[in-house]
C-alpha cells in the first residue's frame, strides 16, 4: 500500500482591524453592498461595526 502525504497550502488573508493574519476559512467576512471586509475574530468584527456608528439626529435610531 502507498501513502501520499500531500500538503495543501492554506490561503491566508489580512484582518481588516489589526492586519494580523488568519486563514481564510476561519475568517469572519461580512458582505456589504461594495465590498468584502475579513476579520480575525469578532472583537475585530465588533470594532469594525461600532467604528461608524452615529447618532442619527431625527431621534433615537442609529445611523451608519
Amino acid at each position: 500500500m502507498t501513502t501520499t502525504n500531500t500538503l495543501v497550502k492554506e490561503e491566508h488573508i489580512s484582518c481588516d482591524i489589526c492586519k494580523k493574519e488568519v486563514p481564510l476559512n476561519e475568517a469572519i467576512n461580512p458582505e456589504t453592498a461594495d465590498y468584502i471586509v475579513h476579520f480575525c475574530g469578532l472583537e475585530c468584527y465588533e470594532d469594525w461595526k461600532n467604528q461608524n456608528v452615529k447618532p442619527d439626529t431625527k431621534g433615537d435610531k442609529f445611523a451608519s
